[in-house]
């Protein structure tokens, strides 16, 4: 495992950190969610009252309050801001719709692709995001495409704010959802697609064991074909 890196794409709602995070946990690999650590960018400049759309003021403020990341005992990932861990601050509505425009910033883009590189150089890790296995990680030893239709994706982000403590009707989610979906998938740098040797898996209906366990037989059909 020792040089393992598996990108999951995909867009919003579709289960990608959650199956990726538990895949990691089976393989032993580290898991990296790399939407979280746009979420952190978009916290901060939400935080210092930075306009989403003001590319080089967010850059400074990333210098000035580096994203680090901090393995807990447990394993876990915590996200750090500068001396604030914002772990648990990263899911709220406000920032789940100034996270599209913060990530479509080619120098914001430039400067965490650096970061997530060095971090799978030196872990085999479990990547998740929208441009992993066709930017960040184009030589990953598996990729994955995960999807779901936008009714279930709607759901599933709906769940995720009731138990952040925050309320929205589905059919409120799934228009942000629709609008995310275009914004990512149509922006300049690193649009939302998937890689051409990507592997695509449709979520819809399926519990998140069953999606794991297609994604580790083919990693292990991968590994049996190099060997």
């Amino acid at each position: 495992m020792h040089h393992m890196t598996i990108a999951i794409d995909g867009p919003a709602g579709s289960g990608k950190s959650t199956v990726a995070q538990e895949l990691a946990e089976r393989l032993g690999l580290l898991y990296l969610d790399t939407g979280a650590m746009y979420r952190a960018v978009a916290w901060l400049a939400l935080q210092r009252g930075v306009s989403p759309q003001d590319s080089s003021s967010i850059v400074q403020l990333m210098r000035k309050s580096p994203i680090h990341l901090e393995r807990t005992e447990q394993g876990n990932v915590e996200i750090w801001v500068g001396s604030n861990n914002v772990t648990r601050e990263l899911r709220t509505p406000e920032v789940s719709n100034a996270v599209s425009a913060v990530s479509a910033h080619p120098d914001v883009r430039s400067e965490l692709t650096t970061l997530q590189r060095e971090l799978s150089s030196q872990h085999p890790v479990v990547m998740d995001g929208r441009d992993i296995g066709t930017v960040v990680l184009p030589h990953a030893t598996v990729k994955v495409f995960l999807t779901a239709s936008l009714e279930e994706r709607a759901k599933r982000r709906r769940r995720e704010f009731i138990e952040s403590g925050f309320s929205s009707a589905t059919e409120q989610v799934a228009a942000e959802l629709a609008k995310r979906d275009e914004q990512d998938s149509s922006r300049t740098v690193a649009p939302l697609k998937p890689a051409q040797d990507a592997h695509r898996i449709d979520s819809t209906g399926k519990s998140v064991d069953e999606v794991v366990l297609e994604i580790m037989t083919i990693v292990e059909q991968t590994l049996s074909w190099r060997q």
